[in-house]
């Protein structure tokens, strides 16, 4: 006698992995190629995980900090003062 399992119903409730879909148009296909040429990886995977990787190092660098916090104090002045040279 096998094991009865009602259908619709979850059984393994621990997601074992946790992967997604991207879908790359042609300009973005040549810029990953290039990122795969230039780390030096073969695999799409791989060589986006580690572009996400930098990517964070980046953005938690405190001289990105300092840059993105004077950007964006610069365009609260110059919308307040009506500077529209910058969109």
């Amino acid at each position: 006698m096998g094991l009865q399992q009602e259908p619709f119903r979850r059984y393994n409730e621990t997601k074992k992995i946790d992967s997604f879909t991207v879908r790359l148009n042609k300009e973005e296909r040549q810029r990953l190629d290039l990122c795969k040429y230039i780390l030096e990886q073969s695999k799409d995977s791989t060589t986006l995980k580690q572009l996400a990787w930098i990517g964070a190092k980046v953005l938690h660098d405190p001289k990105i900090d300092v840059l993105l916090q004077t950007i964006f104090k610069n365009k609260r002045k110059n919308k307040r003062t009506g500077i529209v040279e910058f969109e």
